[in-house]
């Protein structure tokens, strides 16, 4: 019989459940809170995206969320229409829709990172200094660098993400 694999021994099914339970309760939080509006985790990931990187071209998005046009056409619609975000014609390009939060958005934004933010300040809550560096160390390690869309470019030519900048 051909190996399928590493030997179930060498799996490591610690780590694998935990980020499964882990990104669970991350995302349970926010979830909670998206219902309230009707909207779902995809709303979530576009109107972070926007509010955190403004003027972020469409095509970029699609890069950053790996959904269909489609999917994105149905949540961002729905985005503009209640007011969390706003779409302009680029300035050199009028065929670009560049994306922006609107006041609405970010406070949505500030609201599910709150939330976010208190969950992992607990989590770090009790640990040394550099366990959230070696935190975030590995969670860099986990991401494909191979094909990196523009916003993670960004993450990584300035070796840490832009809510670090916020502190």
């Amino acid at each position: 019989m051909p190996e399928s694999g590493p030997a179930p021994a060498a799996l490591r099914w610690d780590i694998i459940e935990l980020l499964f339970f882990a990104y669970r309760d991350f995302v349970g939080d926010a979830d909670q809170v998206l219902e309230e509006f009707g909207f779902g985790r995809a709303h979530h990931r576009v109107v972070h995206f926007v509010q955190r990187y403004p003027g972020l071209k469409v095509a970029d998005l699609l890069d950053v969320l790996r959904i269909t046009k489609q999917s994105l056409g149905r949540v961002l619609k729905q985005l503009l229409d209640e007011g969390y975000i706003v779409q302009r014609a680029g300035e050199s390009d009028r065929r670009q829709r560049l994306l922006f939060a609107t006041a609405k958005g970010e406070a949505l934004v500030v609201k599910l990172a709150t939330l976010q933010t208190s969950r992992i300040e607990r989590a770090l809550a009790g640990m040394a200094p550099n366990d959230a560096e070696t935190i975030r160390h590995f969670l860099l390690r986990m991401i494909d660098h191979d094909d990196p869309d523009k916003v993670l470019e960004v993450i990584l030519k300035t070796g840490h993400t832009a809510a670090k900048d916020d502190r």
